[in-house]
């Protein structure tokens, strides 16, 4: 977890590191950094990452692919129907963790 003030792009390669290399790994506007692309190449997964508007040199994506984010943002709002997790109450990461978990579990057992 990162603070709240700093965008996640950052811990972006090293939590990619720790994952097996996938075909395709698709993200927001938020993640069009050069060196996230580089490195996802050096990978051999392509990235699905929308254009940011500012972009001089724009990337080609596969708009078909990026609208299936649609079910991870649809998870990302259910994980937020939680108050302690869309307020993050806990001051601890490891406790905001705990608490994610759990309301993963509840929302997957209904």
């Amino acid at each position: 977890m990162t603070p709240g003030q700093l965008g996640d792009i950052r811990a972006a390669i090293v939590l990619i590191a720790q994952a097996p290399a996938a075909r395709v790994l698709a993200a927001d506007c938020a993640y069009d950094a050069r060196g996230l692309r580089q490195y996802l190449a050096e990978r051999g997964t392509t990235p699905v990452i929308p254009n940011n508007p500012t972009r001089k040199h724009p990337s080609p994506f596969n708009p078909h692919l990026y609208k299936r984010c649609n079910i991870i943002e649809r998870m990302f709002c259910r994980l937020k129907d939680w108050r302690r997790i869309a307020t993050r109450y806990d001051k601890l990461a490891i406790n905001f963790a705990s608490a994610v978990a759990l309301a993963a579990a509840i929302i997957w057992w209904c």
